[in-house]
């Protein structure tokens, strides 16, 4: 048998801390354990550890889940306003060039963040790991 995993919620110093809400914590961009600390270094990339609690976010690997949920339920609208503005208006390509791009770029760009922070915080939250065989 193999020892139990450390609980998240307490810290080296053996403070514990309350759960927090997942969606709040992430989508802020937040420390999931704190609350406080900051979760992104730069605009998609996870910081090291929290400059509070002190957590170390090597156990987050969101992978493609953001651009997948951005795909699915930003690009998609996104693509079909765009073909029925073509369909209903047949507007001038540099009409497309004034809301097309524009429509297609907030869409995908602005959800990464607030989605990727959500996942992050929800692996926390549900204590997600990297799947392990232990053996006898």
């Amino acid at each position: 048998m193999s020892a139990p995993a450390p609980d998240p919620l307490v810290d080296e110093n053996g403070r514990r801390w309350p759960p927090l809400d997942p969606v709040r914590t992430g989508v802020l961009g937040r420390c999931p354990r704190c609350g406080q600390g900051r979760l992104f270094k730069g605009f998609l990339t996870l910081a090291d550890r929290c400059g509070v609690c002190g957590l170390d976010y090597s156990y987050a690997d969101p992978a493609d889940g953001p651009a997948v949920f951005v795909q699915l339920f930003a690009c998609v609208p996104g693509v079909v306003f765009i073909l029925m503005l073509q369909v209903i208006a047949d507007p001038p390509w540099w009409v497309h060039l004034l809301v097309s791009v524009p429509v297609l770029a907030l869409s995908t760009v602005l959800p990464l963040r607030p989605l990727k922070g959500w996942l992050v915080a929800s692996q926390f939250f549900y204590r997600a790991r990297e799947g392990r065989i232990v053996r006898d």
